[in-house]
């Protein structure tokens, strides 16, 4: 498995690959709904930005991950970011996650397309499993990766400490190569629905 960040895009949405002359449109886009931020293993809004851009740059340059800006492109407004990270080649296996999107473009094409092309990315590289993590107090998260498709895979108990020092479990999902061709489906059938609407 050999991930590389390449520009990703469809009718929806573009993903382009963080470089440095990006920054500032990356925190504009971040820089909102301090709630959202409290489940997040690290927060990337206002005063946490520069802490957060940097470990992302660093983790791009080591492999670990590939951050993108997500560009929606009716009006060419970066609107939020995701990523592939937790990137283990020896495995072929990825997670999909430090996503987080302007809270007025919650609920419509962005998210579906966006996994769309993450998971095709993904599985064209070889890889095996896709995971998917979120906290188990955030029930619409988890209502989202149910509706990719993605096995529910149970509870990871006090897995991770949270930017402010809560201790979270993480409810875990995956996407496997052999589910990829169902989910891709799902995900076509959906982003059509809000072509078409």
């Amino acid at each position: 498995m050999i991930l590389t960040a390449d520009v990703l895009e469809n009718a929806f949405v573009r993903l382009e690959p963080f470089e440095p002359s990006m920054r500032a449109e990356v925190r504009s886009a971040l820089d909102c709904d301090p709630d959202s931020w409290g489940g997040m293993v690290a927060a990337a809004y206002g005063p946490h930005f520069d802490g957060w851009w940097t470990a992302a740059m660093a983790a791009m340059c080591a492999g670990s991950r590939i951050p993108w800006a997500v560009r929606r492109q009716s009006d060419g407004a970066v609107i939020g970011t995701t990523s592939l990270y937790e990137i283990r080649p020896e495995h072929r296996r990825c997670e999909v996650g430090s996503t987080f999107y302007r809270p007025e473009t919650r609920g419509g094409p962005v998210n579906p397309a966006c996994k769309r092309l993450l998971l095709d990315h993904a599985f064209a590289a070889g890889a095996v499993r896709v995971e998917i993590i979120t906290d188990t107090l955030n029930p619409a998260s988890q209502a989202a990766i149910r509706k990719l498709g993605a096995r529910d895979e149970g509870v990871l108990a006090r897995h991770k400490i949270t930017w402010t020092g809560r201790i979270r479990d993480t409810a875990q999902f995956a996407i496997l190569d052999l589910d990829w061709p169902k989910v891709r489906q799902l995900l076509d059938d959906r982003i059509a629905g809000f072509s078409e609407s």
